[in-house]
């Protein structure tokens, strides 16, 4: 990692940047991050789409969690570091941003060109019927049928979620679809279910135009991410990277500056 001489001078001499960001892009938005500095888990890993999908109580648990954790997670707003990005675009710099974030804090502060690689928080879609609603309704709808649990309050956990497993969730009641019956779930993609072709396909389209590939706050442990950076070192693409402990590329890096996302890209505002 001698090619460059620090992060600005590395995004300096690339026009057309494929950006690829994780959590550590919004922790400073007060959204928990999954990872240590050394790419292990903090706490127990995420629901899986096998379990949320096949057991009920798996449901009621995952749906009083975010009654809980929605609260402040849908208040989230855009911290410096997806403002610096947001900069990087508007100056016709930025190819894609392919963010591995549900939040839509790089849409809320600016970005245009982006892809949501995992889906969003703020929809909701029936398994059965495939129609989409916003979130905040059926915040609304937990609310009305689970009164006792408003009060509530817990830590929060990545994703809106909230770290409250010291209750009973047997009576905690769920909606389901007001279209055919279905299961509601969030519209992102869980552990253990597959990123849509399309994502896919389109973000390999940008990173084939791309002249560089500057990662953010990212430790590429789940694959769905780190394929993009396999990609773009076939292809000869320098890469660098912004992240506080390892990463599952650092072997690939052209430069890495290990420091909070908002630290290091404050030179582009």
């Amino acid at each position: 990692m001698t090619a460059f001489s620090s992060l600005q001078d590395f995004v300096d001499r690339h026009q057309r940047l494929f950006v690829l960001t994780g959590a550590g892009c919004s922790t400073n938005s007060g959204i928990p991050d999954y990872r240590d500095a050394a790419g292990n888990w903090k706490r127990q890993q995420p629901v899986t789409y096998q379990a949320f999908m096949g057991e009920e109580a798996t449901r009621r648990r995952y749906w009083a969690r975010s009654l809980i954790g929605w609260r402040r997670f849908g208040r989230a707003r855009p911290n410096s570091a997806h403002l610096a990005l947001a900069r990087l675009e508007a100056a016709g710099r930025s190819e894609l941003v392919l963010t591995q974030n549900v939040d839509r804090l790089h849409q809320a502060a600016g970005n245009e060109k982006v892809i949501d690689l995992h889906g969003r928080l703020d929809l909701v879609r029936c398994m059965g019927c495939g129609q989409k609603s916003r979130r905040d309704e059926l915040q609304d709808e937990l609310t009305e049928l689970n009164a006792g649990w408003v009060d509530l309050d817990a830590a929060d956990a990545p994703d809106g979620d909230a770290d409250l497993d010291v209750h009973d969730f047997s009576s905690f009641n769920i909606p389901a679809c007001r279209h055919c019956e279905g299961i509601l779930k969030p519209d992102v993609v869980f552990f253990g279910e597959s990123v849509p072709r399309d994502f896919v396909d389109a973000a390999a389209g940008h990173l084939h135009e791309a002249d560089g590939m500057l990662i953010v706050g990212s430790s590429l442990m789940v694959y769905s991410g780190f394929r993009f950076v396999q990609m773009a070192a076939r292809a000869g693409i320098p890469i660098a990277a912004v992240n506080l402990g390892r990463t599952r590329a650092d072997e690939m890096l052209a430069f890495k500056a290990e420091e909070a996302c908002e630290t290091a890209l404050s030179f582009l505002l």
